[in-house]
């Protein structure tokens, strides 16, 4: 099999998932060439990977016209695939599969009502999500563990973020915060935001405790409210703005420890392998954080990111 497409619906933190599936698919089948169908909003997630070869941006959640999903089977009938992987759920997906002609189709069993797939793998959802998506490599012969994981990082990328250290005044020990949430949660009424007023306290408390590991505050493009509330309350913060995942992966792989809440950058942070605290709110860690001791979870008692106690992330944190 030398030519393969995968459709993977959803933001930064998906795709992160699903590097562990795409690098195993590479690791069994050195010749493939490995293409990805994903949504604008998280393109920039393959910057980290070295298992694709072409990725071709189709917003699956706009209200597409016919036209708009006709170019795209044109595209993937075009590549002629030999398989195609789907994480879609939606009827118009699995109708997607089956007009693109490609012989071998690859999806959940659930999501095979008619028959448009011509492997059906029983889909698991009680378990890491890199682990559920890695089961479609059963329909190739590949049963091994799901690996974690694994970002790629660029020499540049490493470089841009020593460089960025020392512009900071920072050495080689410190901790990374990244306290953002994507809009598109906000949208959808899912607030992932710890109170700015709280991670003060944690901040402040950690840097009693241990003066030798500073912070560095990392602002992403939808970041800037709580970053300002931040430095409003702690003006010496190290705020950096990294201009790509690629930068932001580096700023994480070189750092001791990093806090973070349920998002993309989570996912990035265990892609790095840096141990990193974790603020859940509504969403379950056991299958958004591996079983990894480097990786620990803090989990509100009500499922609203607020009331987890700021005692509960300088504990964490001291102890991770």
């Amino acid at each position: 099999m030398k030519n393969v497409v995968a459709l993977v619906p959803g933001g930064i933190g998906d795709q992160i998932l699903f590097f562990p599936t795409l690098d195993d698919l590479k690791a069994h089948i050195p010749e493939v060439q490995i293409d990805v169908v994903v949504e604008p909003r998280a393109v920039a997630a393959y910057q980290l990977s070295a298992s694709v070869a072409r990725v071709i941006p189709f917003d699956f959640k706009n209200r597409n016209a016919l036209a708009d999903w006709a170019n795209l089977i044109g595209t993937l009938r075009d590549a002629e695939y030999e398989a195609i992987l789907s994480l879609g759920r939606s009827k118009a997906v699995r109708l997607l599969l089956w007009l693109t002609g490609i012989p071998k189709r690859v999806g959940f069993a659930r999501l095979n009502p008619l028959g448009l797939l011509t492997d059906a793998v029983p889909v698991n959802l009680d378990q890491y999500s890199a682990a559920v998506y890695h089961d479609l490599l059963k329909a190739f012969g590949i049963t091994t563990p799901c690996p974690l994981p694994k970002a790629v990082l660029k020499p540049d990328d490493q470089a841009w973020a020593i460089a960025e250290r020392q512009r900071l005044g920072v050495a080689e020990n410190y901790r990374l915060l990244h306290g953002g949430s994507s809009q598109m949660a906000l949208a959808k009424g899912i607030n992932k935001i710890y109170p700015p007023a709280a991670w003060v306290e944690v901040l402040q408390a950690l840097q009693q405790r241990q003066p030798d590991l500073p912070f560095i505050v990392a602002c992403g493009p939808e970041d800037q409210a709580w970053v300002t509330a931040l430095s409003q309350a702690l003006p010496q913060v190290r705020v950096t703005r990294p201009p790509d995942l690629g930068k932001l992966a580096a700023l994480m792989a070189q750092a001791q420890q990093i806090l973070c809440t349920d998002s993309g950058p989570m996912h990035i942070g265990v892609a790095v392998g840096t141990p990193l605290v974790a603020l859940f709110g509504p969403t379950d860690p056991a299958k958004l954080l591996p079983a990894d001791p480097r990786f620990r979870a803090i989990k509100s008692p009500t499922g609203n990111m607020a009331d987890i106690p700021v005692s509960a992330v300088i504990q964490a944190a001291c102890h991770g």
